[in-house]
């Protein structure tokens, strides 16, 4: 019977005494502080808004696009992705907590020996052996627990990249539909044109048969319906294009999707006049990049710890004799005690440089939530100035439209009395087409920019 526990008290009393002096702990430092508001906020004005719900889209009043968002969320190969990363963080973190837990194993082993020259009754000779035995490293320097905050950090980043690539995805696909929407308005306009230009065309066609107009308003009238039938063929294969990549969004094939056609483009959403920039800390991707500098962070502990030795426990026990006849009994038991106390010597600077390779990679972490946080304040200054001011164009691009109109009826009709000449008809349609495409591309700019913003703050217009 095997006993070394007396020899360990030593080793083990001045391993406890040493605890004492614990590894530093370096707090991740703050972002840059931010403004109270933005920049770009308007708090002068008094903007009627609605509440944003969780389901921000809805405020789009769409249902074929809260239909979409639902589906997008459950069938995206992007977010399966994330939420496989998580899946392996929240594993990495469950092996880093079981790491400060005693480990227990049990063995049963048998063997069979011959020695030569041997004085023993019995050559060759068996020996059988059933034995559990116990090991457990002490936290003395915090690096275990380190390790699992490290671990925890790193499942929070991995949750926020999936809140952030959610949010992501949601958002593309909101882009998307509304791209496509505004293809199928301008597909509606330029078939719409491509009829009138024909009869234009059949108009000017009788007149010049009557001898009352010349070839070049035929040619002109030609001319104009063709490059009008141009456009309609670009914005049909435009609108193609965008319903495949609604489908892969969607985690489908193309040729397996296909979205009924409305050519309506949802209404704005009011913004608010003013927003607080604590709006950045929902944002999912900030608080992803913030749980990666306080990971980075611990970790450097972890480096430091090594500079330290390590104390661990064992204790075996068990029984063992040359048969398994009656191998559990009170004669054959065997047991042992034992402390370790390791430090490292000499290691070529091992220790030195993880401890520097650790401390450069919570620089950079942390440089990079700075710059993403500046990075965050910018794009919801741009889109908060893009959704303010695209209301105005397009307030003045429905009258720009408007006179237009009125103007293509004026000059057709005196293109009928004769008083001008088909290069007045021209000028005029091409001026009704043009403000009335430019309107639906104005739109289309104000729906993204208000569903960018909407993604910039985490869909949310409050703190709250």
């Amino acid at each position: 019977m095997l006993n070394t526990f007396p020899k360990t008290q030593l080793a083990l009393t001045a391993a406890l005494l040493l605890s004492a002096c614990a590894v530093t702990r370096v707090e991740p430092p703050e972002p840059a502080t931010a403004p109270a508001q933005f920049k770009e906020a308007l708090p002068d004005l008094q903007a009627g808004t609605q509440p944003v719900p969780d389901a921000w889209w809805t405020l789009f009043n769409d249902p074929v696009l809260n239909d979409l968002e639902q589906r997008v969320v459950v069938g995206n190969e992007t977010l399966k992705s994330s939420l496989a990363q998580l899946a392996g963080a929240r594993a990495t973190l469950a092996a880093s907590q079981s790491a400060v837990y005693p480990t227990l194993s049990a063995g049963l082993n048998g063997t069979r020996t011959y020695t030569a020259n041997s004085n023993a009754t019995e050559n060759p000779g068996n020996n059988v052996a059933l034995t559990a035995s116990a090991a457990w490293e002490l936290d003395l320097w915090g690096r275990l627990s380190m390790a699992t905050q490290g671990a925890r950090a790193t499942v929070n980043a991995s949750e926020a990249d999936l809140a952030a690539a959610r949010l992501s995805v949601q958002a593309a696909l909101a882009q998307g539909y509304f791209s496509l929407r505004a293809a199928e308005a301008q597909q509606e306009l330029l078939q719409r044109n491509v009829l009138a230009y024909q009869k234009a065309l059949e108009l000017t066609q009788l007149r010049y048969q009557s001898g009352v107009a010349g070839l070049t308003d035929v040619l002109q009238a030609r001319t104009q319906l063709s490059s009008v039938q141009t456009q309609l063929a670009d914005s049909m294969a435009q609108r193609a294009q965008l319903e495949h990549a609604l489908a892969v969004l969607l985690g489908l094939p193309p040729s397996g999707f296909n979205l009924a056609r409305t050519a309506t483009l949802p209404m704005a959403v009011a913004v608010p006049a003013s927003l607080p920039s604590t709006l950045l800390e929902r944002r999912p991707d900030i608080a992803a990049a913030r749980a990666r500098v306080q990971a980075a962070y611990a970790n450097i502990g972890v480096t430091d710890a090594a500079f330290f030795p390590s104390l661990s426990l064992s204790a075996t026990a068990g029984y063992a004799q040359s048969s398994l006849a009656n191998l559990v009994s009170t004669p054959n038991l065997l047991w042992s005690l034992g402390a370790g106390l390791t430090q490292s010597i000499l290691d070529g600077g091992t220790r030195k440089q993880a401890s520097a390779q650790a401390r450069a990679t919570a620089d950079q972490v942390t440089s990079s939530y700075r710059q993403l946080v500046l990075t965050a304040l910018q794009e919801v200054e741009d889109n908060l100035v893009l959704a303010y001011r695209l209301q105005d164009e397009v307030n003045a691009q429905t009258e720009a439209l408007q006179s237009a109109q009125r103007n293509l009826e004026i000059v057709t009709e005196q293109y009928r009395a004769g008083t001008v000449s088909y290069l007045n008809v021209s000028a005029a349609q091409s001026s009704a087409l043009n403000a009335e495409a430019t309107l639906v591309t104005v739109r289309n700019r104000q729906l993204a920019a208000v569903n960018t913003l909407l993604k910039n703050i985490a869909g949310r217009w409050s703190a709250g």
